[in-house]
């Protein structure tokens, strides 16, 4: 017998977690009885944080969700998938110009593991606009962007920048 647990993966690089990432979250725990977040690792890709770094900003943040789990992946996300049991990949769609990558995508997986479905949420309109990349340069560049990341999110990537000026 298998298990019947809803698992939801929702991956992605999470370079870092923002809140738009955290809507997605929010909207998929009343559907699917586990929240797994998995953050790609991928050594050719150069991220602000580690990968250990970003699990770990994503564990504080989510430390109240106990039906949320952090955890690390590389290699095909259809794998991954199968290791923990899971069939559904959310994924957020903040524009129409997400969604000709995400189609793409959706078929690619589904060709690979057809026993994978790929969700599509979209975060709150207050939202409709944010990328990790974004709040990267606005935050590097001296802006405020408190409210649009978690707080112990928002403190590290100071502290990041501050480290990167000195040196």
């Amino acid at each position: 017998m298998t298990d019947a647990r809803r698992i939801a993966v929702y991956a992605g690089s999470f370079d870092p977690l923002h809140s738009g990432h955290l809507d997605i979250v929010d909207r998929c725990r009343p559907i699917f009885d586990e929240v797994l977040v998995a953050v790609l690792h991928n050594p050719e890709k150069k991220a602000l944080f580690t990968t250990e770094e970003r699990i770990e900003m994503i564990g504080e943040t989510l430390a109240d969700r106990p039906d949320c789990q952090v955890t690390s992946f590389s290699g095909l996300l259809v794998d991954f998938m199968d290791q923990v049991g899971a069939r559904t990949v959310v994924r957020g769609l903040r524009a129409v110009s997400d969604f000709e990558y995400e189609f793409q995508m959706t078929l690619m997986n589904r060709r690979l593991n057809p026993r994978v479905e790929t969700v599509f949420m979209m975060p709150r309109e207050d939202y409709s606009y944010l990328s990790s990349r974004l709040v990267k340069e606005v935050c590097k560049l001296g802006g405020d962007v408190s409210g649009l990341l978690p707080a112990n999110v928002l403190e590290r990537l100071k502290e990041r920048f501050a480290t990167d000026e000195k040196g």
